[in-house]
């Protein structure tokens, strides 16, 4: 049976619409242009899996409480922050379908939008004494900016092992979802040892995640994502990584040179996906997303059974079934 987001989110329906309402009061400012992008930014809102996974989580652990609105407007303005960053980094002219705030109104004013945004969500903790909840946090930052920068460092001679790929997306993407776990338990008043359960629950989840997505890459033109995106921005994703290192010397220096030099060419990405089909890369991905996916699993088992629960199970398989 295919999950909708809807079903998940029933036991939670009443407190993430009071968030929202919460999270669009915390973006007011009195600066007029500020304000207007502001507004732009709380309308572009996706899936709102960041803080459903909050407040599961705190829901599975103990009770939703204030601490857990706050936890959830934290990490939303955080991780909101860190996107506007990230489009003027890469020079994105596009989020989700909309237009970047980098395309909309430049750069300085994007740096400076992404800056207010940290900025609110240290306000927001110190006011309300949340300092581990802002510890949490800022954690996930550090561990994201760390990741971008490896990623950076080790993209140059596309030639990066296994080891270094999951050490990216363990920083890039799984240590933002291990965070909203953590801090949703914490928000709860679960002890030490649940919070930090629930923190290792969404790092594997964070990994599955990561894999599912650079799986996409080789997958139909039916999914949400286009595909070979990532060979053409020489991305080195799990299944390229593993079909290279099963290749001979000669053909590794062959694929690396289409990536390197000819990913702007359709017919060659084709040769790589097809490559990599072919070498098993695609198969391997599947089976470490399958072991972390049966690992965060065997965590959240550990807590007792709740409807919070259930629908954390079923945000879990969302995660890993998604086809965009």
């Amino acid at each position: 049976m295919l999950l909708k987001l809807e079903d998940i989110k029933a036991p939670i329906e009443k407190e993430m619409r009071e968030f929202e309402q919460k999270f669009r009061a915390s973006m007011h400012t009195r600066v007029l242009l500020l304000d207007k992008i502001m507004n732009y930014i709380v309308k572009r809102k996706g899936k709102q899996m960041r803080p459903m996974f909050i407040f599961l989580s705190a829901g599975t652990c103990g009770k939703i409480t204030e601490s857990t609105f706050r936890a959830a407007s934290l990490i939303e303005l955080l991780h909101t922050a860190s996107l506007v960053h990230d489009d003027v980094v890469d020079d994105a002219n596009y989020r989700r379908g909309f237009f970047s705030i980098n395309a909309l109104w430049k750069n300085k004013i994007a740096v400076l939008v992404g800056d207010f945004l940290l900025a609110r969500a240290l306000m927001l903790s110190v006011e309300n004494k949340e300092f581990g909840l802002l510890a949490i946090g800022t954690e996930s930052v550090k561990e994201m900016s760390e990741g971008e920068l490896l990623q950076m460092e080790k993209a140059r001679n596309l030639d990066i092992s296994e080891e270094v790929y999951f050490a990216i997306i363990r920083q890039k993407t799984a240590s933002l979802i291990a965070s909203c776990c953590a801090m949703g338990a914490s928000s709860s008043g679960a002890a030490a040892e649940a919070v930090r359960r629930m923190k290792e629950f969404g790092l594997h989840i964070g990994m599955a995640f990561q894999i599912k997505d650079d799986l996409f890459d080789y997958g139909d033109d039916s999914i949400g994502k286009p595909v070979g995106i990532d060979i053409k921005e020489k991305k080195m994703t799990l299944p390229l990584i593993h079909a290279l290192s099963k290749s001979s010397w000669l053909e590794k220096r062959r694929i690396i040179n289409i990536v390197r030099n000819q990913s702007d060419k359709s017919a060659k990405v084709k040769e790589v996906i097809e490559f990599v089909r072919r070498s098993g890369g695609i198969a391997h991905a599947q089976a470490a997303m399958k072991r972390y996916y049966e690992e965060a699993l065997a965590i959240l088992n550990e807590f007792p059974a709740s409807a919070y629960k259930e629908s954390l199970t079923n945000l879990v398989r969302f995660t890993i079934e998604r086809t965009k």
